[in-house]
């Protein structure tokens, strides 16, 4: 007879009480039970109040007659509080998960009643589903350490600065488009605006100008805290001095991988704690979604699960990957299946591409084994 998993919480031998957590901007609803078909206590705190937080674990256990001794176990959904959360309840002894949102079942129904109360009971009674031995009932997010965390701050704000410059090279050609004015944006472009001309052959408006000039004052200053960010990435990749700037300068030495491409791939996917392959596939978002359902079958494309930066990272450098590594196995297999395709069949496959190379570097990291084929700085 197989032996059951967790045998004492899902028999209720050794009480436990559990605590879900329905966070948002300005309170935070509070679920405690101790199993699935007991009573369960609600209380609304204010956001981010810890004493109110203590208080209502103090008074959740004399509510539910457990000694100070009984353990704690919490839950809530990965959003906007980050993690500080969940180490503020490590730091009060709660044993503490944080679900992905996406992976908690819901009623499917056109509508549905969702109240924080609603939602709180089905998180508390997942929780107790959890600790009970059913590890499906959700997926639990990594929480990384905070020095790794704070880390990868730097490289989204370099995400975050390009954004904002492409928005504003955007706004200036849209302003300049209202009076039929096309022309690039170059370094002296401050200087040539007093040259432009409409399409009637006038100066431009005053009050456009002042706006123009105001979006190139803007576009100036990103630029410039965009040069800045890249050189101290590029001088913290060459330094080496962390485990993830050392993981970076590995896959630096690949022909195709620069300085950005290999720091933001370092700290957000394999400085994480990845086992196989299927776990890399399933962060990048990469992996097929199969339909399977009586005589129905097709796919349903890529899952777009994960970290949308990676996989936009990833499809980019199978494109780099194609062109700087062309005697790679990895190439020589895209040029054989999708090499003569159209352009959709090639979009298609470098999509496939794009993952095996995130496996690919994901062993190379691991094992500093080169990808077969590839060459080296």
């Amino acid at each position: 007879m197989d032996k059951m998993t967790h045998r004492d919480e899902s028999m209720g031998a050794t009480p436990v009480l559990y605590m879900a957590m329905e966070l948002s901007a300005t309170k935070w609803h509070l679920v405690f039970g101790i199993g699935v078909a007991t009573p369960m206590r609600h209380r609304t705190i204010a956001a981010g109040a810890v004493d109110s937080l203590r208080e209502e674990m103090r008074k959740a256990r004399a509510r539910f007659e457990l000694s100070t001794e009984v353990p704690v176990r919490s839950c809530y959904e990965a959003g906007r509080d980050g993690f500080w959360v969940h180490r503020l309840l490590n730091q009060e002894g709660v044993e503490n998960l944080v679900v992905d949102s996406s992976s908690i079942e819901v009623n499917r129904r056109h509508r549905r009643a969702k109240t924080d109360r609603l939602d709180g009971v089905a998180l508390c009674r997942k929780l107790v589903q959890y600790w009970s031995g059913d590890h499906h009932t959700w997926k639990v997010v990594h929480v990384p350490s905070e020095a790794l965390e704070d880390s990868r701050q730097a490289d989204r704000g370099i995400v975050t600065l390009t954004t904002e410059r492409t928005a504003w090279r955007n706004r200036i050609h849209a302003l300049l488009m209202l009076v039929g004015v096309r022309t690039t944006i170059t370094a002296d472009f401050g200087d040539r605006l007093d040259r432009v001309r409409t399409w009637a052959g006038e100066p431009l408006p005053p009050g456009l100008l002042s706006r123009v000039r105001q979006a190139w004052r803007m576009l100036t200053n990103v630029e410039s805290e965009l040069r800045a960010a890249r050189q101290a990435q590029r001088d913290e990749v060459a330094a080496a001095a962390t485990a993830p700037a050392q993981i970076a300068a590995q896959l630096r030495r690949l022909h195709a991988i620069g300085d950005g491409t290999a720091a933001l791939l370092a700290k957000e996917l394999f400085s994480r704690d990845l086992r196989n392959r299927r776990e890399v596939g399933a962060l990048t978002g990469l992996v097929g979604v199969p339909y399977n359902s009586g005589d129905t079958s097709r796919e349903q494309g890529i899952s777009r699960a994960g970290l949308a930066r990676v996989r936009g990272i990833a499809v980019e450098l199978a494109w780099l990957w194609r062109r700087y590594q062309p005697q790679s196995a990895l190439t020589r297999w895209f040029e054989a299946r999708f090499g003569a395709g159209g352009k959709r069949v090639r979009k298609i496959g470098i999509v496939a591409l794009a993952r095996r190379l995130m496996v690919a570097l994901w062993r190379y990291t691991q094992t500093g084994i080169v990808p077969a084929g590839a060459t080296v700085r």
